[in-house]
């Protein structure tokens, strides 16, 4: 694989049981790998861009990132001892560990070298999410039951037990670059914001708000690797942006700029050589759609597995429930998802957001304009899951 087309990895999956691999700003399918077992939930690109992660039904597979990898598009390595859906995958720093969450209720470590679990932690309840701190020494993970969870891996414990709303299933988890602050979104459209301080070597927690972001199910929530901006994705068919609280001292953006920008840097490139008058809808590279046709309609035959059936809420954004005048505003709403939207993924610069939704497509948003730069074209079930990594280099 080439050096350019190394440098921007995106990939999309989910019902269809295939993975997808992009040009980001073509929107060519360049690389399809088929995961026969089941949907695909969650996808994870290594920080040194060499492994996929993809999270099925009991199994997370790790894929090579490089074609030309004599595995080709064989996984290298399979990761078994989940009983149930798999929710959450998260790679360490230098993609020594991975770790896991499980609708079996539990959280577990793994080595990616031998596929060996290393650590199970039981919440005893389904697990919908887990994030890896920035500082790779504790976890934040979210259940059904409406837990958000602290796992601290030098003590081999929960060091925090949190519970935004008694009995409201907390969806997502969200943790700053720079251990800040972290964000949780639950199923009735509440996002809830904590302050981390380190002291010593202990977490203190410091609630900052909560405000309603929807009025239906949050499936995700993000925050930008600058840490200015919040994007949370719905059942209601939206992706909002929200302004990240006092975000200007919170986050060194300027010396992440200098090493993350590669997106932003070839669409510079594209403009410069009238690359932008391509088509804006992606295809697999045929220039048809999966069955052969060149409809171009977001429209499916039934509903998504994943859709509640005859759930068609749209809702108003309101800045704060309960008259928190330190809640998140809302700076964007990416309008032209038709059902619902699963998973987001921030460029390394902030500019840019990659949303994937049931009505099969994916699309890469400009967020200063609010406007679709590219639209995938290729999946024939429910995309549910995205990963990007367009950091020029490893982290």
């Amino acid at each position: 694989m080439s050096r350019e087309s190394m440098s921007v990895i995106l990939c999309t999956a989910g019902y269809d049981h295939t993975i997808r691999f992009w040009e980001a700003l073509s929107g060519i399918c360049t690389r399809q790998i088929n995961f026969s077992d089941s949907q695909i939930n969650r996808l994870c690109i290594s920080p040194d861009k060499r492994y996929l992660a993809a999270a099925g039904h009991h199994t997370v597979k790790l894929y090579a990132c490089d074609p030309k990898h004599p595995a080709g598009s064989n996984p290298i390595l399979a990761f078994e001892g989940h009983t149930n859906n798999i929710t959450g995958v998260g790679f360490h720093c230098d993609a020594k560990w991975m770790v896991t969450s499980s609708e079996d209720g539990t959280v577990k470590i793994w080595d990616t070298k031998s596929g060996s679990m290393q650590r199970n932690y039981s919440h005893g309840s389904p697990v919908n999410d887990v994030v890896i701190h920035p500082n790779q020494g504790e976890l934040i993970s979210c259940d059904r039951s409406g837990n958000v969870r602290i796992w601290d891996l030098g003590e081999n414990k929960c060091s925090h037990q949190l519970v935004p709303e008694e009995d409201v299933s907390v969806s997502s988890v969200t943790v700053a670059s720079d251990g800040s602050l972290f964000c949780a979104g639950n199923n009735t459209g509440n996002i809830y914001v904590w302050r981390m301080l380190q002291l010593l070597e202990t977490t203190s927690l410091v609630p900052v708000c909560k405000f309603n972001a929807h009025g239906t199910y949050i499936t995700r929530v993000l925050l930008s690797p600058d840490v200015k901006h919040l994007a949370s994705c719905s059942a209601d068919h939206s992706t909002r942006i929200w302004a990240v609280e006092g975000a200007e001292g919170s986050a060194d953006s300027s010396s992440r700029a200098t090493s993350s920008t590669t997106l932003a840097s070839l669409k510079e490139k594209e403009r410069a050589t009238d690359f932008a008058s391509r088509p804006a809808t992606a295809t697999t590279g045929s220039g048809s759609s999966h069955d052969g046709s060149s409809s171009s309609s977001l429209s499916e035959s039934g509903p998504d597995t994943r859709d509640v059936d005859g759930q068609q809420t749209q809702s108003q954004p309101r800045a704060s429930s309960s008259g928190d005048s330190s809640a998140y505003q809302l700076e964007a709403e990416l309008k032209g998802h038709q059902r619902w939207v699963w998973d987001c993924a921030f460029s390394a610069d902030s500019a840019y957001l990659v949303t994937v939704c049931s009505d099969h497509y994916a699309r890469l948003w400009e967020l200063q304009t609010q406007s679709i730069i590219r639209q995938y074209q290729g999946h024939h079930r429910g995309a549910v899951c995205v990963a990007l990594n367009d950091y020029s280099e490893a982290r």
